[in-house]
């Protein structure tokens, strides 16, 4: 038992297995996933910089998005293959800080980058005569800095609020990386209700992110299904498709996390929806892009080209 946060130098991360086999297989299969997540994303980023027909904000945001799945996967995945490989459980207590603060900030980001995406895609379809002139380089320099703004200040909120708790049980951290809602499990019973109130502030603000979204989408399929052209419908759609692929993928995956029965206990459950929520979307993204987008596809196959 612990009497005050203050004793706390380190915290131990939960291990998918302590048999050796498997640790060594789990440190390959992260491995794999790592791999993909980091040539998907690097390879979206070149092929969008190198090809001057994607200079657009589409693009720009999806630049964005890729640049944050890969911070969120670099901050979570290396640390638990390095600890499967070591046959360790570890993280320090400034390691473990550090990693709260930034998977938050990126995850909160890419909410707000993808709320930003989909006005975008609004004022493409919706507004295509007014696009160039509300969607031009400062304003998508602005829309996307506060995307960004907005990660880190609700990251820093968090962060200082949960570090800031006594901690009362163990140090033992249920789960393969740090994340608060298994933090203030460990925090006195009577001192997290502030975080948990915060927290519930920032879930009423994530729902209007994702109503805003879906109220977009509605008046976008109806402007869509509004074009004579069956080849006009199919090029609109072909834009908003992926990027309502990930935003699925991403409340799918949120939802599921905070769904989920809660149990102060050690539980399966936990590791599995933390590979879902923190590793999947920034693995799976890039496929999503690369798979639905002519655009894309054609970048991605010229600079493979290039580079062979």
């Amino acid at each position: 038992k612990m009497s005050n946060q203050s004793i706390v130098t380190e915290f131990l991360l939960r291990g998918f297995s302590d048999i050796r086999e498997l640790q060594v297989l789990h440190f390959v299969v992260f491995l794999v996933i790592y791999l993909a997540a980091l040539v998907g994303n690097l390879l979206i980023i070149s092929a969008v910089a190198l090809d001057r027909r994607l200079h657009t904000p589409m693009y720009f945001f999806l630049v964005n998005l890729s640049l944050l799945d890969l911070g969120s996967i670099s901050v979570t995945v290396p640390k638990s293959m390095v600890n499967s490989l070591m046959d360790t459980r570890k993280i320090s207590y400034p390691a473990c800080v550090a990693q709260v603060f930034l998977f938050l900030d990126f995850s909160s980001t890419d909410l707000a980058l993808l709320t930003v995406m989909a006005y975008d895609r609004h004022v493409a379809i919706c507004q295509p005569l007014h696009y160039e002139r509300v969607m031009n380089r400062g304003a998508c320099i602005q829309l996307a800095a506060s995307a960004w703004v907005a990660g880190a200040v609700n990251s820093t909120l968090h962060t200082g609020n949960t570090f800031r708790l006594p901690l009362c049980q163990s140090n033992d951290i249920n789960q393969f990386f740090c994340e608060i809602p298994q933090l203030l499990k460990l925090a006195c019973s009577d001192s997290y209700l502030s975080e948990v109130g915060l927290l519930a502030f920032s879930t009423l603000l994530a729902l209007k992110c994702f109503v805003f979204i879906v109220v977009s989408y509605v008046q976008i399929f109806k402007a869509v299904l509004r074009i004579p052209s069956e080849q006009g419908r199919h090029k609109a759609f072909s834009t908003c498709l992926p990027h309502l692929a990930v935003v699925s993928l991403l409340l799918s995956t949120a939802l599921f996390e905070h769904l989920k029965p809660t149990s102060s206990s050690a539980s399966n459950l936990d590791l599995v929806v933390g590979v879902l929520y923190a590793v999947v979307p920034p693995m799976m993204n890039p496929v999503i892009y690369s798979m639905r987008n002519k655009e894309i596809k054609a970048a991605l196959k010229k600079l493979i080209v290039s580079i062979l």
